[in-house]
């Protein structure tokens, strides 16, 4: 290898911290679906009460190193059922210009929970009225089967809802 030269082992060296740096998943197949509510209707009480919810907590960018510890993201993803009519109370009553929106990278896990014949709107707007600017996700609504299919990083507990 030392006839690589110094182009050689820097492009090397960029390999090996790239593969450091990429963010890795644990497996979605190694994760449970859970069904409890509370944890959503803490973090996504915007959309009031939920049921029937179907969810999925995967962590991202764990270190296999094991060296350096840190702060650890976690992808929740799922879907959950809302009050009847409350997809066209959101959508209806706001200005949030919600348009026609397919959510992606559905976990396989997941696939049988979410509705056939979704006609999934979203709105950048009310993405960020739901985050409240403090962490990444999307909102997809179906106004046919009431039903909110999210997808976000490091959902947090608003402030004013208590520990």
């Amino acid at each position: 290898m030392a006839s690589l030269g110094r182009r050689g082992v820097l492009a090397l060296g960029a390999v090996t911290l790239l593969a450091a740096c990429t963010a890795n998943s644990k497996s979605a197949d190694g994760a449970k679906v859970r069904t409890d509510l509370e944890p959503l209707e803490r973090r996504f009480g915007g959309l009031g009460p939920l049921s029937d919810a179907r969810w999925l907590g995967i962590v991202l960018s764990t270190d296999s190193r094991g060296s350096i510890p840190g702060p650890t993201d976690v992808r929740v993803v799922g879907t959950a059922q809302l009050r009847s009519g409350t997809v066209a109370a959101i959508t209806d009553a706001s200005q949030q210009s919600f348009q026609p929106e397919v959510p992606t990278q559905l976990p396989e896990k997941l696939a049988e929970f979410v509705p056939k014949d979704a006609r999934w709107v979203r709105s950048d707007s009310f993405d960020h009225d739901m985050t409240a600017g403090m962490y990444t996700g999307a909102f997809y609504l179906d106004p046919g089967t009431d039903t909110v299919y999210f997808d976000t990083t490091n959902p947090s507990v608003p402030a004013d809802s208590g520990p």
